[in-house]
């Protein structure tokens, strides 16, 4: 893998077991080496169904296991069995898919279990599943399985009216031969079927530990209890989480070939035929202040942790570590992530939604003023590359060479606004073309960043005469509020749960609103072409429907395309075998510690 990372969906047939001989000498995790990182923000909870932020699914990925995973590694990133025996068996339709569970996975011991060694089956994945469908649990997820596999989303419907959601019911398209094979039948072909089942809201829970803690939606967000790697063992709620391996996890040997990365062959050396994981403890902190988190981490406090744009200078010069970093043995991984930052308007708002060419030309007017370079170079320190295609660089559909049809111009911007009626007063500020007052409500974190970004959005609105007002708010509780159309603007990153562009563009398709549609858009011509793309494998037929969509969304101007962000990880001397993998969101099972250094 490049410095930046770049990768693409590989064949199936690709994919591979880590299971390995073991090496005698590798050892199990020692309760003695411990990992301390740090969340910039507060955790919100640790249900698959349910959590939609980075950082609480961080801990998902640990905790709980899905079906499939991803190479350490390998680049262009592949797709390799997690509690799957081997990779499905594909129907030539692509229609059917065969899945064999690993024998011998058991769930960490709960009370829930009643004494009893509690074994992993297909039926706890097909339980799972129908959980992202249930109408009282709302789940953000259930985008991932809607209107796929046969008969789910007919039980659904069914569920939602009556009011009952019985998960005995069985589901045509998810067929259980026995206990260990799962046949899932699908309406349609789907093509990123493997990278979804590998992604954290895919995760098997047991029907006993949800039933024993859910609250009154139906959720067990306090009480996580998996097959992964490690367990929860404290949590001090927006504060800090310690997890430490679990005791039961069954032998799996760090086994991955070196990429075209020169600095493969050193985690190779380091990691091969390693039982994972060999660290036994992992303490996460919740540190809300840039400035705080360095500082932890130069005081010795931190092994692991995100270095953001606002921190780059003191650490970094033209994308390397400074000098006196490098001499203390510091160790940086930086690629572009797989993510697409955009801003957007609610559309469903009285004054900034809707599709009339006044209101089109208020948005248009502002995505036009507003200098996304600008916003990287203050906020970001240049830690960030900026996008016109909503699909990010490194992600399947891609495209370098688009040029958007919304280009800086302040001037044209101001001149649109005067056309379509938004006059200004004596006292500078536009109006409504019905002669109301003109205010903008943005929404950003509490946080240093957030203070920032609202600073140069500020330039742009008084740019076009426009008030703003700053609505700071928790991050958990900016998103609560997204998800059901409650802010009026705000930037919002999306991060690739797998990588293909259909993660990116049903971003905006409007059966997915209160789930990730979050400017609530709603346009008939971009939805009929979403749903075309979908029937299509990767490819340069699906790629023209991608650029259609893209001017749809510029036309419309319901959201503006921003930016993706280098991810800096930066790591202590005593750290061995870390890289940032694109995709997944968490690397702890895949190191180790050096506890001499």
């Amino acid at each position: 893998m490049c410095a930046i990372g770049s990768f693409l969906l590989l064949a199936l047939c690709c994919g591979t077991s880590t299971a390995t001989s073991p090496n005698k000498d590798a050892g199990f995790a020692d309760p003695t080496k411990v990992l301390r990182t740090i969340f910039p923000v507060a955790e919100t909870g640790f249900d698959p169904a349910a959590t939609r932020d980075l950082y609480s699914n961080t801990i998902n990925e640990v905790v709980f296991e899905r079906l499939f995973s991803y190479d350490y590694l390998a680049s262009p990133a592949k797709v390799v069995p997690e509690t799957a025996a081997e990779l499905p068996e594909v129907s030539e339709d692509g229609k059917n898919y065969t899945i064999r569970l690993k024998k011998g996975i058991y769930f960490t011991p709960d009370d829930a279990f009643k004494g009893k060694k509690r074994e992993l089956t297909v039926e706890d994945y097909v339980y799972s599943f129908k959980r992202l469908m249930d109408p009282k649990i709302a789940s953000s997820h259930r985008w991932l399985l809607e209107d796929k596999i046969i008969g789910l989303d007919a039980y659904a419907a069914k569920a939602k009216k009556t009011g009952k959601f019985d998960y005995d019911v069985k589901i045509p398209g998810l067929e259980v031969v026995d206990k260990y094979t799962l046949r899932i039948h699908l309406s349609r072909p789907d093509f990123n079927l493997p990278m979804i089942l590998s992604y954290a809201a895919m995760s098997a829970v047991a029907r006993e530990v949800v039933e024993k803690y859910q609250d009154l939606q139906g959720l067990a967000m306090a009480n996580p209890v998996g097959t992964g790697p490690y367990k929860l063992t404290e949590w001090v709620r927006g504060s800090k989480m310690v997890l430490e391996a679990n005791p039961d996890y069954r032998p799996v040997y760090w086994d991955y070939a070196a990429s075209a990365d020169p600095a493969d062959q050193q985690i190779v050396q380091a990691m091969k035929g390693k039982r994972m994981p060999q660290i036994g403890k992992v303490i996460v902190n919740v540190i809300l202040e840039d400035q705080s988190r360095l500082l932890a981490f130069q005081k010795d406090e931190v092994d692991l942790f995100q270095l953001y744009g606002g921190l780059a200078p003191q650490v970094m010069r033209n994308g390397k570590l400074k000098p006196e970093f490098e001499k203390k043995g510091v160790q940086l991984s930086r690629i572009i992530d797989p993510e697409l930052t955009i801003y957007y308007w609610n559309m469903q708002d009285p004054v900034w939604g809707g599709l009339s060419k006044e209101k089109i030309a208020l948005r248009r007017a502002v995505a036009m003023a507003h200098k996304v370079e600008d916003e990287i170079r203050i906020v970001d320190n240049g830690e960030a590359v900026p996008l016109e295609f909503p699909i990010p660089p490194s992600v399947v559909g891609h495209d370098p060479k688009y040029r958007s049809s919304i280009q800086y111009n302040p001037a044209a911007a101001n001149t649109l606004l005067d056309k379509f009626g938004y006059k200004k007063g004596k006292d500078g500020y536009r109006t409504l073309p019905d002669g109301q007052p003109l205010e903008i409500t943005y929404t950003a974190q509490t946080e240093s960043r957030g203070k920032l970004q609202a600073e140069v959005w500020k330039k742009t609105y008084d740019s076009l005469g426009i008030r703003m007002k700053v609505d700071f708010r928790p991050f958990a509780e900016i998103l609560k509020a997204e998800k059901q159309c409650q802010l009026t603007q705000r930037i919002s990153p999306w991060i690739a749960d797998y990588p293909d562009g259909d993660n990116f563009m049903q971003l905006f398709y409007s059966k997915n609103i209160h789930m990730n549609n979050n400017g609530c858009v709603t346009i008939p011509e971009y939805d009929k072409l979403y749903e075309a793309s979908q029937k299509l494998p990767a490819g340069e037929e699906r790629d023209a429907l991608y650029h259609k969509m893209a001017r749809v969304m510029e036309v419309y101007s319901a959201q503006r395309v921003g930016y993706a962000r280098y991810r800096n990880m930066l790591s202590q001397a005593r750290v061995i075998g870390y890289k940032k993998h694109p995709v997944m969101h968490v690397e702890w099972t895949y190191i180790d510690i050096d506890k001499n250094k």
